[in-house]
Parts: C-alpha cells; structure tokens; sequence
C-alpha cells in the first residue's frame, strides 16, 4: 500500500475538507445538538479516501472551524464551539474517520464491514459526544442520551445508507480518475 502524500492526493484531501466545510454548517437546531450534514461528509469522505486522507481532510476542516471560520453547525467557528457543550461531536468525528477508513481500506470497501464501522464509528462519536456534554451542562447521562443521541439514530442511519449508496460508484469513477487508489 502506498502511503506517500502526494500533491494529488493532498489536494483530494483539500477538496474533500472543503466538501466538508460545505455541508457541515447547514444545521437543523431541533435541540442542543442540531442536525446536520458534517457526519455524512465525514462517511463518504472516510469511505472513499481511507484512514489516512480522510483523517487529514477532517484534521483541515477541524482547523479551520478552530481558527473562526464559519464551518461548524449554524456557520460558526472559533475555540468557544470545540470547548462548548457539543464539542465532542466534533472530536468523535475524527476516530469516526479513522475507523471508517480503515474498514474501507481494509476490506476492499465491502458494504457490510463498511456499514458496520461507520455504524461503530457513529456510536464512537455518540460516546464521545455526550461524555462531553453531560461534563459540559452537569446533566446525567440518560438525560443526555435522550436530547443528543435518540433524535439523530434514524438520521444517522439514513446518511449511513446515502454515503454507501453514493460512495461505490465514486469510488470507481475517483479510481479511474487517479485521485485515489
């Protein structure tokens, strides 16, 4: 396996942080922790490009939200989301890469074992997430999981399906291509 970051691979990277920064900051707030789009650029990302890039290209993007521009939930940024009550999510989103990657890497992008480590790799972020909050407001951990975690299951489930669905035959057309291998 290659592991060398080339100029090409680089910019696949750049390109996919900035898909991120795209669908990352339309947000739904139906509670403290709104709905968005970020973990299914982080599951098409991690599924395409694997644990090395995809873990890069979530690290620009995360950088970029710390440094104030306007990426996260709402078009906010700045240190005051990471250090604020759903800034878990944020940090799960990158071992939720990494594992995905890996999977996909792995085995071949096979539909099962990718399916489960996104799946995995949801309730990883979820654990990290609302390990955050409830230090963050001093709520208990049922309370949390009720308000963070049940809404966004079904959501979750449903982007799961979309980037597996989309990631195959981008994957095959990105191979063809050369952006990736």
């Amino acid at each position: 396996m290659e592991t060398a970051f080339t100029a090409r691979k680089m910019a696949t990277a750049a390109l996919t942080a900035a898909v991120l920064c795209i669908l990352g900051p339309w947000s739904l707030p139906i509670g403290p922790v709104p709905f968005s789009l970020a973990a299914f650029g982080v599951y098409l990302s991690a599924y395409l490009l694997g644990w090395r890039l995809a873990g890069l290209s979530y690290l620009c993007y995360l950088i970029l939200g710390l440094a104030g521009v306007p990426v996260f939930t709402g078009f906010t940024g700045g240190l005051w989301r990471l250090a604020g009550p759903t800034g878990g999510y944020l940090i799960g989103m990158l071992p939720m890469a990494v594992l995905i990657g890996l999977a996909a890497e792995k085995t071949n992008r096979r539909t099962l074992p990718c399916c489960l480590a996104m799946a995995v790799g949801t309730l990883l972020n979820y654990l990290f997430g609302t390990a955050w909050f409830c230090v963050q407001t001093g709520c208990g951990v049922v309370y949390a999981l009720g308000i963070c975690v049940a809404p966004f299951v079904v959501f979750d489930g449903i982007k799961i399906a979309l980037a597996l669905a989309l990631g195959t035959p981008l994957h095959r057309r990105l191979r063809r291509a050369g952006y990736i291998i």
